[in-house]
């Protein structure tokens, strides 16, 4: 036992200048895994002092129940509590900041109240002074940016009232550490003037400040004490906190947040894995197969088969601690790097952040990264063990070594694989089911196992076919090349197959995302029934299901827009009626004039008088002020119509409902033909400019924002998967320099011959690169499919292959991960390259064969 110990040691040292590479690769993944798992770390760390922040420093905080609103009376009953010598009632609402031109913002401001006490104020103050009169506001910073201004200026609100007010602006708050804040623009007013701007005004917390120097001041028990006094008092399922216990409530949610992202992470970083593990198994099969005499020796002085897997898995142990060992301390340097790039270019605020995990996270992935390679090294150890003693005296060292197992088995699992793959993606394809994804993920995992099983016989004529275009340009070294890699089948599938797995899972969620960013923006550009909307009572649709003349369209405004020859203007009419015993909003407009696009739009333009569409289903609705049946059947229609609405009727059936009674709660516009969606804007504006407290829904503008968000997701994903293709291109590289080894005779003879050591090297690097582009374009045609087909799951309604061929941004990204292919080629092909011009000829030619 320890003679065999010491000759796998010394074996694997020997063999450590052919290993190096493939020890790069798995050192890449375990890097990878570390610094993903900092990285979803530091974003779990920043989300929660994010929310952190947001508690403040009072030493009592009480928190709204479910519904989100304290129970009346809440502050005044805090207030009698021993100890307590200030209470603090956050209120949050919602306003308008206008621009200079006198328009809104697109985006609702969220007004909060700025307490009186400094010790009881939760937001953070970036420069100026907080507000204290009545015409003064702060702004976050970048809405006064966008508004033009500064502090000092005189900037306006809209008004709860109705109307427009000028305030002073005093400051300017710092919400890049806020989750509350942070989402949306923000209004800071003195408490006492939060109605005065916003609507919906709401109390979501109380802050309590303690005596010093009282028992009710003294400490934490004493602060818990009054905590729980303070949950009593007020009832109504409030929870109170000391600040500590606000502090661990306010980062629960981040737990969760946590195992997504770090889910997420980790299905990145198993990507990357098994390309690591793909290439150390094509090594070490080489390896072992250049070695077969050696291993055929090693059976004739009496080693068994098991001493001979031993031996390698021995030797994978060794490659696996070394490698994951470089790993940990690559990983270890990359979180710092990226912390002290955070600490020094990011502007976080008070947010500190660490990309750097725990302990553990370095000893599991470690441990992880050795089991992969000895996981790795599992089927060629087998194989090896197989070689016979008889092959001792074959002539060369090299032979290609047993496939363990019985074929006939493995052709019949890689058939069933292909088939039923192909089953699920032709069955998740049809979409219409919450399981369509589902299907097609199985379906393209069971069938990419299946290519990968054939990758040998369809990636060399895929090779030919590429090198038919290199033999005119680079003569001798192309076709050479191709030879080379048609020669070796087997090698050149299992090398090509690892660039193969990183680009078409990188395709395939480029495909999918870019698929589904159009699509989603077609959809919701489409099936809205307006490119824009109107909604009066913006107050109104935050839980209160009414309407009535107070929250109708003004008339002026109404008829400002409709003079317009820009524009289409539809008004939709609601009125409040008691319906099967329930208040009920019931909405109308001409169905001819909406989107015929939009869900709902043609059974609306079918419905006769006496019929309606309803959120609640089909069935009969008994109308109480007419003692009126409708005949009703299911749709979204209503409440795309207007906030609140449950019911949809004909023009004339709502005359005959509620006449007299009827107001235009919501306008809907649709730019006029011949007037582009830029134009209809600037009219909408100028039609609005005498009602700045009317603000206008753009669903372009939405869809476009949710593009925007997907791109960005493409982006990181590009990213992520980057990690995939440096392996693969490690792959590549360390099987280059093992045919370096194997070909050194060969090399020698085309010297000795007249090939020049720039044609060797060109011959090299053209080998590179059609490993790594045949890879890749196979790739790219099945991450395509994969990626289109996941799309159509979801977008039944959209077409992926025309939204496919219209989106520039997702054919640039793959042609970008194409291009990618094929300097990875150029750069793996630069060891081995340097080495064979660097070799004598005479050497060369002693070489075994």
């Amino acid at each position: 036992m320890p003679s065999l110990l010491a000759f796998a040691v010394k074996d694997f040292r020997s063999q450590l200048r052919q290993l190096v590479l493939t020890g790069a690769a798995v050192a890449v993944g375990v890097a990878f895994l570390v610094l993903s798992v900092g990285g979803a770390g530091a974003l779990v760390q920043s989300y929660e002092q994010s929310a952190a922040a947001d508690v403040g420093t009072a030493p009592v905080q009480v928190v709204a129940p479910e519904t989100g609103v304290l129970p009346a009376g809440a502050a005044a009953k805090a207030a009698t509590l021993p100890g307590v010598v200030e209470v603090s009632e956050r209120l949050v609402g919602h306003a308008n900041v206008l621009l200079p031109s006198g328009r809104p913002l697109d985006d609702r401001a969220l007004v909060t109240s700025v307490a009186a006490d400094p010790a009881l104020r939760w937001q953070r103050l970036d420069s100026g002074s907080w507000p204290r009169a009545r015409d003064e506001a702060v702004l976050d910073t970048d809405t006064a940016h966008r508004v033009g201004a500064a502090p000092g200026d005189t900037v306006r609100l809209t008004k709860a009232a109705g109307g427009t007010a000028d305030v002073r602006l005093t400051g300017l708050l710092d919400t890049s550490a806020s989750e509350a804040l942070s989402a949306q623009p923000a209004i800071g007013v003195p408490y006492a003037q939060t109605r005065t701007y916003a609507t919906g005004v709401r109390a979501t917390h109380l802050d309590i400040d303690l005596a010093p120097g009282t028992p009710a001041g003294a400490g934490a028990p004493a602060a818990g004490a009054t905590a729980a006094a303070a949950k009593k008092a007020i009832g109504g399922g409030v929870a109170a906190y000391t600040h500590a216990g606000a502090v661990e409530n306010a980062k629960q949610s981040g737990r969760t947040m946590y195992a997504v992202v770090l889910t997420a992470a980790l299905s990145f970083v198993l990507i990357a894995m098994a390309v690591a593990r793909m290439v150390v198994t094509n090594t070490f099969s080489v390896v072992l197969a250049q070695r077969a005499r050696q291993l055929a020796l090693l059976r004739c002085v009496g080693a068994d088969r098991e001493q001979v897997r031993r031996v390698i898995r021995r030797q994978g142990l060794l490659l696996g601690l070394l490698a994951s060992a470089a790993g940990l301390a690559a990983g270890a340097g990359a979180c710092l790097l990226g912390t002290a790039l955070i600490d020094g270019l990011a502007d976080l605020g008070p947010i500190e952040v660490s990309l750097m995990p725990g302990r553990l996270t370095f000893l599991l992935a470690g441990v992880f990264g050795v089991l992969l390679t000895l996981w790795a090294v599992r089927k060629p150890a087998r194989a090896a063990a197989a070689v016979p003693p008889v092959a001792a005296l074959a002539a060369s060292g090299a032979a290609r070594l047993p496939e363990p197992g019985s074929r006939t088995l493995r052709e019949v699992v890689s058939v069933l694989f292909v088939v039923t793959g192909a089953a699920l993606l032709a069955l998740g394809t049809l979409g219409g089911s919450p399981l369509a994804l589902l299907a097609v993920t199985l379906g393209a995992i069971l069938t990419f196992f299946g290519v990968l099983r054939y990758a040998r016989h369809l990636l060399p004529p895929l090779v030919g076919l590429l090198g038919r275009g290199l033999r005119r340009p680079f003569g001798t070294a192309g076709k050479l090349a191709v030879q080379q890699l048609r020669a070796n089948a087997a090698r050149t599938g299992a090398a090509a197959s690892a660039m193969l797995v990183g680009v078409t899972v990188a395709v395939s969620a480029v495909t999918a995302i870019g698929v589904a960013s159009g699509g989603l923006e077609t959809m919701l550009a489409s099936r809205t029934p307006a490119a824009f909307s109107l909604v009066a009572g913006e107050a109104g649709t935050e839980g209160r299901a009414n309407a009535d003349a107070r929250d109708a369209v003004p008339a002026d405004a109404l008829a400002a827009l409709s003079d317009r020859r820009a524009l289409a203007v539809t008004p939709v009419r609601t009125a409040t009626l008691t319906i099967d015993g329930r208040s009920t909003v019931i909405a109308a407009a001409d169905p001819a004039r909406l989107n015929p696009a939009a869900e709902g739009v043609a059974e609306a333009r079918a419905l006769k008088d006496g019929e309606a569409l309803t959120l609640t289903g089909d069935g009969t609705l008994t109308v109480k002020s007419t003692d009126t049946t409708l005949t009703a059947r299911r749709s979204v229609l209503p409440l795309a119509l207007a906030p609140g609405a449950t019911v949809y009727v004909t023009p004339a059936t709502l005359d005959r409902l509620a006449p007299g009674a009827v107001g235009v709660a919501t306008v809907l516009v649709d730019p006029a033909a011949g007037t582009d969606h830029a134009a209809a804007r600037t009219a909408i504006d100028q039609a609005l400019a005498a009602h700045p407290d009317l603000r206008v829904a753009d669903a372009t503008a939405d869809a476009r924002l949710i593009r925007s968000m997907l791109d960005r997701l493409m982006l990181v994903v590009t990213v992520l998967l980057g990690f995939s293709m440096a392996i693969a291109a490690l792959g590549v590289a360390a099987t280059l320099m093992l045919t370096v080894e194997e070909r050194t005779r060969e090399f020698g003879m085309l010297r000795a011959i007249g090939l020049a050591g720039e044609q060797l090297r060109r011959m090299l690097t053209l080998e590179s690169v059609l490993l790594a582009v045949s890879g890749a374009l196979a790739g790219t045609l099945l991450g395509l499919v994969y990626g289109t087909l996941a799309a159509r799951s979801v977008l039944t309604a959209v077409s992926p292959l025309e939204i496919l061929a219209s989106s520039g941004g997702t054919a640039l990204t793959v042609l970008g991960i194409l291009a990618a292919t094929v300097l990875t080629g150029i750069a793996a092909s630069a060891l081995p390259a340097r080495r064979v011009r660097r070799m004598a000829v005479v050497d060369a030619l002693q070489a075994p064969a």
